[in-house]
């Protein structure tokens, strides 16, 4: 097999060292150094003030390539992704044999990545993760594996050290992103689906929380209604810390691929094109925009 290797790994990279591969990066780091191994990190925006407590600062791409066997990446999207392999593959004196995707990627970007790899001798995996930052910080994110399990066992103590619920898709990269896709596009239905319902609510003279009190014990609980609205807009914090253009990049990559497969996507073009209106009132604003896109809408209705 390209690229798998035996044994324990002994030095790891870590690229991306944002809201969610900060945090990932530390707990690596934390159990690795304990476990005897070496984390060295970088990020384009400044390594040093970013790099967690034990970790080694690389100096850039080819630095890392020539130290770390293994390389998680923790990017916005599959363009950086596939760059960064790109520059792995060509560094020279390159120790790397194993790059693991922790970013969220089309399905057929990861599955071109490791073609990528593989003609190099590298084992490719994605495993994109989910949870959010809170969950990061916390070392209890869902991590959703796609490679084959022979590279997951190898890496299953980093793998644990990052999220609390790893699981194995399937054998071939591209898997693990098409988890995640479908889950983050069930995410977007729940969150544009809770908006609209208790905007409906309030129109009738409902209160939020007895809507969420009873919608949570009903059939029509989700993760917008047991957890978003109680934690972001209750409370008045009206932050998720997860993007609202990553989850319409998210959305958007699910629409397409379901569109190359020949499924349907009745409900998921109008999601995309929800997605793509919020993002469009407000570039910079936070999954919970959904909610106060929702809002000006009726209010613009009425």
């Amino acid at each position: 097999m390209a690229g798998s290797g035996e044994g324990q790994v002994t030095a790891y990279g870590f690229i991306g060292l944002g809201d969610m591969g900060g945090p990932m990066a530390a707990n690596l780091t934390k159990a690795m150094s304990e476990a005897g191994a070496t984390v060295w990190v970088y990020d384009k925006a400044g390594t040093a003030e970013r790099a967690p407590e034990g970790a080694q600062a690389a100096d850039g791409i080819a630095a890392m390539a020539a130290q770390a066997e293994t390389v998680f990446l923790s990017v916005p999207d599959g363009r950086i992704s596939a760059a960064l392999l790109a520059e792995i593959v060509a560094a020279p004196d390159r120790r790397t044999t194993t790059i693991i995707d922790l970013s969220t990627v089309g399905v057929d970007d990861a599955i071109a990545m490791a073609e990528t790899a593989a003609a190099s001798g590298i084992a490719f995996a994605d495993c994109p993760v989910s949870g959010g930052r809170a969950k990061a910080i916390a070392g209890t994110i869902t991590m959703i594996f796609g490679g084959p399990a022979a590279v997951l066992e190898r890496h299953r103590a980093a793998l644990d050290a990052m999220g609390g619920n790893v699981f194995h898709v399937g054998e071939k990269a591209g898997q693990g992103s098409a988890m995640k896709l479908l889950n983050n596009y069930l995410s977007a239905c729940n969150m544009a689906a809770a908006s609209e319902a208790v905007t409906f609510g309030l129109r009738q003279g409902l209160q939020m929380q007895t809507i969420l009190d009873v919608v949570n014990v009903s059939t029509g609980m989700n993760t917008a209604t047991a957890d978003k609205f109680p934690r972001c807009i209750v409370s008045g914090t009206n932050h998720t810390g997860f993007r609202a253009a990553l989850l319409a990049k998210d959305v958007n990559l699910y629409l397409a691929q379901a569109r190359r497969n020949g499924t349907p996507v009745t409900l998921s073009s109008k999601v995309a094109e929800i997605c793509d209106a919020v993002v469009a009132e407000k570039p910079d604003g936070d999954m919970i925009d959904h909610w106060f896109h929702v809002q000006a809408q009726a209010s613009n209705d009425r």
